[in-house]
């Protein structure tokens, strides 16, 4: 008895810590791009067709797992943050580009360069 009570506390422990954070994955603070690729300046300029041709790479590509809204999910963290849209467009298109193994971020180097530089465009627009 002593047995089943433990171990249904841990699981209320486990649920209620996961609804406290929403199910949200939280960023891997270790994945940070090389000086000499987050110093990369967007060759694009942010108009709306640009940005539109990002949302589009952003709902067949991203939003799976990052959610429709960018606002993360319980398979990937939140790209609206402060924390994500404080990175240089270079160093966000480097991790668009490598991806992440440890944390399952598949690397999109496949696409385009150009639809890579207009997801980071349009995850700019994530944060307003």
């Amino acid at each position: 008895m002593m047995r089943w009570t433990l171990g249904c506390a841990f699981g209320l422990v486990v649920v209620s810590a996961n609804v406290l954070v929403g199910q949200v994955r939280p960023h891997d603070p270790e994945w940070t791009a090389p000086a000499k690729h987050a110093a990369r300046a967007n060759p694009l300029a942010a108009t709306e067709q640009i940005v539109g041709g990002g949302r589009k790479v952003f709902l067949e590509r991203c939003a799976q797992c990052h959610g429709d809204d960018g606002r993360g999910t319980e398979r990937a963290p939140d790209l609206a943050g402060p924390d994500v849209l404080a990175q240089t467009d270079g160093a966000l298109f480097w991790k668009i580009s490598t991806g992440n193994s440890r944390s399952g971020m598949p690397a999109l180097s496949f696409l385009p360069r150009e639809q890579r530089w207009q997801l980071v465009l349009f995850l700019r627009t994530l944060g307003k």
